[in-house]
């Protein structure tokens, strides 16, 4: 089982995604009557400049529904770098598609994002081993660090599954039927504190269990390499050290309570960790 040390390091790793008090100095955004987001006061104000389509009234930041379709011509006009690729707004995870907004601007908007991480596992004859990702070093966000097999966010007009068949062909060269066996069970959510702003994010976590035949190959340059690691090896680079990208430890912590790396309090403390009570 694992050391008083592994679970508190285990436990920093999920309470920092969960370091953000909102609003926590922000302005609450809305659109009508939906809330979809979170602005810091200075890009409030500078928004409400450059367009009357956003109205500053107290503690919170109003955009009119008419602007919903333009979120990015706003988000161009702060001057905000974007990155090519829309993600839906929306006031919860599963709710109404309100408009779009580029993933670049998510973070400042405080606009919720959705990704998926997919868990594949190998069953061999000596130990479940998993298949860990190297990001490329030239990605923008946490070049270098330790992935999952597959992850991303989830686009405009996709749902969680379609973007992890998609994402599964374009990162690891993971046919189509393969992946379409993957069962998803998990959803993380978590408001994160990150260089870039405020993450407000859902995660769908997959399990894939995969032949011994198979092999990844990085296929599109966001992953520099895989390796396949025993469990108990990720266990221990993820209990003592920060190689592995800050969400896949969401991910990860919970694959090891259900493959029974931990002891029954030990989970217990890890998932109220990362199944916190809704405030209130």
């Amino acid at each position: 089982m694992a050391s008083p040390a592994q679970i508190s390091k285990l436990l920093d790793h999920i309470h920092a995604c969960h370091s953000a008090r909102l609003p926590g100095g922000r302005l609450t955004l809305y659109a009508g009557g939906r809330h979809i987001g979170y602005l810091a006061p200075d890009l409030a104000a500078r928004l409400a400049a450059l367009s009357p389509d956003l109205v500053v009234r107290g503690p919170n930041a109003v955009l009119s529904p008419a602007a919903l379709p333009h979120l990015n011509e706003l988000a161009r006009l702060a001057g905000i770098p974007t990155r090519a690729e829309d993600f839906d707004v929306r006031e919860t995870p599963e709710g109404e598609v309100l408009g779009r907004l580029d993933r670049g601007a998510l973070p400042l908007f405080g606009v919720i994002g959705v990704g998926v991480h997919l868990n594949g596992l190998v069953r061999k004859a000596g130990g479940t081993h998993l298949w860990v990702a190297k990001r490329a070093a030239n990605k923008k966000l946490d070049p270098g660090k330790l992935d999952h097999l597959v992850a991303g966010g989830v686009p405009a007009g996709y749902s969680p599954f379609a973007t992890l068949l998609k994402e599964a062909d374009e990162e690891a060269g993971l046919p189509g039927p393969l992946a379409a066996q993957a069962r998803e069970v998990a959803l993380f959510r978590y408001d994160m504190e990150r260089p870039e702003g405020l993450r407000r994010d859902a995660i769908h976590a997959y399990d894939l269990e995969l032949p011994e035949s198979f092999e990844p190959q990085p296929m599109d340059g966001e992953v520099e390499s895989f390796a396949l690691w025993p469990l108990a090896q990720v266990f221990e680079v993820l209990t003592t050290t920060d190689a592995f990208k800050f969400n896949v430890a969401l991910v990860l912590a919970d694959l090891m309570c259900r493959e029974n790396l931990l002891d029954r309090a030990q989970s217990v403390a890890v998932r109220d960790a990362l199944f916190p009570a809704p405030p209130g």
